[in-house]
């Protein structure tokens, strides 16, 4: 009796067993990404790296939940193609709002679920200060990449007796709708509006597959997954660190203290802090792009020659000709090219939007660079805060100080500092403000005025 109770019990336990490995097979992996705050380069390494670790956890399905007034277009074109090159179908919760890019993310899901009062449209181009609608040529890029999107989920065959309609799962004319107000669909948008959908509208115009409060509701009603496991992508501090150096913003203030420092620090004898900070912001610059593999070692290779090249013309050829100009090019085609994921010199896989980023960031980090470099020349002296870096002497603009500053040309005196070009020279126990006219003199050296131009002494 013992033995058959013995058996009994080992073919329930061996059942139970199997139900629970059967069990655990079935079970679904939901991997749900969170989007709730702007689109920029944060919330698009957010999903680049969520979408690589669904990938290596076998996910089911990617649930995107969404809530977001929109962003940058280049990163959300850049977040709209990891989603429809996604080899696990990427769904998407819109909590609350899906507005302009993330309208074109959301568009880009092969689900749309929306909760109750949710919104998505309104995919207008517009200036991020003034809020303005940008000119046409970016609304037509817009309009473009939005209609392709919508495109991409192709068309329904619908049988209605013996006729055989073909209708688009989005219509991309809708879709186009949300960015441009031109255009008119009788009963969906008047034209001169821009098309924005509630969760009611968007369900029936096919912008919305489902209407749910929550993302269990969204699992179990709508993707059919009774039995499954959330697993929520964690951001780090380094994928925020990432995404706020990779900032193109801050990218800009980067190459502007590059230039600003690399032309403080020739304008100063020794080496302090203009260079420190150059140094600091090429490091801030390069190193994430590196680590995400868009800088290769020929673009810093180039931007370290274009510095060479500027060095070559302090020290070597006076002036301002070709070898600094030269060097000004080489350092902006390091900077710009760190910016575009290209295989070498191969650059087929670059996408127009990652070269008009890259164009602008250079030439506002450029730009901001030689206004900052106009404001401080402006203020460095006695009073100015780099005063104690800065060359004081009094050339006062009385004609008595320029007729003694005048008088000292063809004198001959040493230099007290070392010039490359400016520095510090005594003449009579005096000390001056000079600057070498030819290449770089060391302290010590003497030297001999041979000119007085603008208030300044030039010295050989």
């Amino acid at each position: 009796m013992n033995k058959i109770l013995f058996f009994i019990a080992f073919l329930l336990s061996a059942f139970h067993a199997i139900a629970r490995e059967e069990s655990e097979k079935e079970r679904a992996v939901v991997y749900e990404i969170n989007i709730r705050t702007e689109i920029n380069t944060t919330s698009r390494i957010y999903l680049n790296n969520g979408l690589k670790e669904a990938d290596e956890l076998n996910a089911n399905v990617v649930l995107l939940h969404l809530n977001t007034y929109g962003g940058t277009v280049v990163d959300a074109d850049s977040m709209r193609s990891a989603i429809l090159y996604n080899p696990i179908p990427v769904c998407v919760f819109i909590d609350n709002n899906a507005a302009s890019a993330g309208a074109l993310i959301a568009i880009a899901c092969k689900k749309i679920y929306m909760r109750r009062g949710a919104n998505i449209g309104a995919a207008t181009v517009v200036d991020g200060g003034s809020g303005e609608a940008m000119p046409d040529k970016y609304q037509s890029y817009m309009r473009s990449i939005i209609r392709s999107t919508a495109e991409s989920h192709g068309k329904d065959t619908i049988v209605v007796g013996k006729d055989t309609i073909y209708r688009w799962v989005r219509d991309p004319l809708i879709a186009e709708a949300m960015v441009d107000e031109r255009v008119y669909i009788p009963n969906v948008v008047d034209s001169g509006k821009v098309l924005t959908f509630t969760a009611q509208e968007a369900l029936k115009f096919g912008f919305c597959d489902g209407i749910a409060e929550n993302t269990n509701e969204v699992i179990t009603q709508y993707l059919g997954h009774n039995n499954y496991e959330l697993i929520e992508y964690k951001p780090t501090f380094y994928d925020n660190l990432k995404g706020f150096l990779t900032n193109p913003a801050f990218q800009a203030v980067l190459i502007m203290i590059i230039i600003a420092g690399i032309y403080f620090e020739l304008q100063t004898p020794g080496i302090g802090f203009p260079s420190i900070a150059a140094i600091v912001a090429a490091f801030l610059y390069f190193t994430p792009l590196y680590i995400d593999g868009f800088v290769q070692y020929w673009e810093i290779i180039v931007f370290f020659i274009g510095i060479i090249l500027i060095l070559l013309e302090i020290f070597v050829f006076p002036g301002f000709g070709i070898s600094g100009i030269l060097g000004i090019v080489f350092i902006g085609a390091g900077m710009f090219f760190a910016l575009i994921d290209n295989d070498y010199f191969t650059f087929e896989q670059v996408r127009m939007p990652d070269i008009s980023r890259s164009v602008l960031t250079v030439f506002s980090g450029i730009l901001m660079g030689l206004i900052i470099i106009l404001w401080l020349s402006s203020r460095i002296g006695e009073k100015g805060m780099f005063r104690k870096i800065a060359l004081t002497a009094d050339l006062s603009d009385s004609e008595s100080a320029d007729r003694g500053i005048r008088g000292l040309v063809g004198k001959s005196g040493k230099a007290m500092t070392v010039l490359r070009p400016s520095g510090k020279i005594i003449i009579d126990n005096e000390v001056y403000d000079a600057v070498s006219n030819q290449g770089f003199i060391d302290a010590g050296a003497t030297v001999t005025v041979v000119k007085f131009e603008n208030m300044q002494l030039y010295v050989e």
